[in-house]
């Protein structure tokens, strides 16, 4: 109950703005996309590792009619040790709620960060919906089990003092992209995630990623589902595991990324990093295998 009373002393002093209205003028309308379905996962809003700017603007130019928010969306670990929330990470938390006032159904599946929401899994706040876990159906009748993932993650289960230790080196390791991010800025060089390299460089962490993604798939499997929707791992990836099609929606700390769904059922990476002159969205289609099960339906 500890971690409850903390979020509501927080929620006290938090107060996001909530625009009556979309501001459509202010939009560049070729970057406006619609989709079925939209999941982002791992935005992290209380660190400095956050792109809010980005996340704002990707959630001003995409709607949809379901919004999940599949865990990590608000960093409770960090904001515990120390407060930092900027104008950019309230502008998020608007976008949101400007979803929700226009219609959109948001759905909040909290993650290890804001594991204190756990606590209200069953209840509404702000007309968003917590649940601990869903089943979503696509538009061509196929079922997704979504969840964030930790669960399957050892260092969590067994050892969290050792999650919180790599926590803090991951945001050392964030820090040093933010610093590259601005150096490459000012030459006109486009984002690039030197931890997101790393991680991919070093075999242990690719191994890590490897075994997550077939321990959910499996555990997918066996309650019958058509594929998984998770987070956790910060690896957005569309791919075929046995029988199960695996779908991770990536985050907002290093790859900026999100998993959207189209009127067909056909399931998608997006990819909204900033881009010094110019700022451009470019889709990942999704792979061989995302192609046949995007002809398979998500849940709402």
């Amino acid at each position: 109950m500890a971690e409850v009373a903390w979020f509501e002393n927080a929620l006290g002093a938090f107060h996001p703005t909530r625009p009556v209205a979309p501001p459509i003028t202010a939009l560049d309308t070729a970057r406006f996309r619609r989709h079925r379905t939209i999941f982002i996962s791992d935005t992290h809003l209380g660190t400095r590792g956050c792109k809010a700017e980005a996340l704002a603007d990707f959630l001003m130019h995409n709607d949809c009619e379901t919004l999940f928010l599949v865990g990590d969306i608000v960093d409770g670990w960090q904001l515990k040790r120390r407060w930092y929330w900027t104008e950019a990470q309230n502008h998020v938390i608007s976008e949101i709620l400007r979803k929700v006032d226009a219609g959109c159904r948001v759905i909040f599946v909290p993650g290890n960060h804001d594991e204190f929401a756990r606590e209200y899994a069953g209840r509404l706040f702000g007309g968003i919906e917590v649940i601990n876990e869903a089943i979503h159906e696509t538009a061509d009748g196929k079922r997704f089990w979504v969840l964030h993932g930790d669960r399957f993650d050892g260092v969590i289960a067994c050892a969290k003092w050792l999650a919180h230790a790599g926590d803090w080196a991951y945001g050392m390791a964030l820090r040093g992209n933010d610093l590259l991010f601005s150096v490459r800025k000012r030459l006109g060089l486009p984002y690039w995630s030197l931890s997101a390299w790393l991680k991919h460089k070093v075999k242990n962490a690719v191994e890590y990623i490897s075994r997550f993604e077939e321990i959910v798939a499996r555990e997918a499997q066996m309650r019958g589902v058509d594929g998984v929707v998770c987070g956790h791992i910060h690896h957005a990836e569309i791919r075929e595991i046995g029988d199960v099609l695996y779908l991770n929606d990536g985050d907002w700390v290093e790859s900026c990324s999100a998993l959207v769904e189209d009127a067909a059922g056909t399931m998608e990476i997006l990819r909204w990093a900033s881009h010094p002159p110019k700022r451009a969205a470019s889709a990942q289609a999704a792979s061989k295998p995302a192609t046949k099960a995007a002809t398979a339906p998500v849940p709402a």
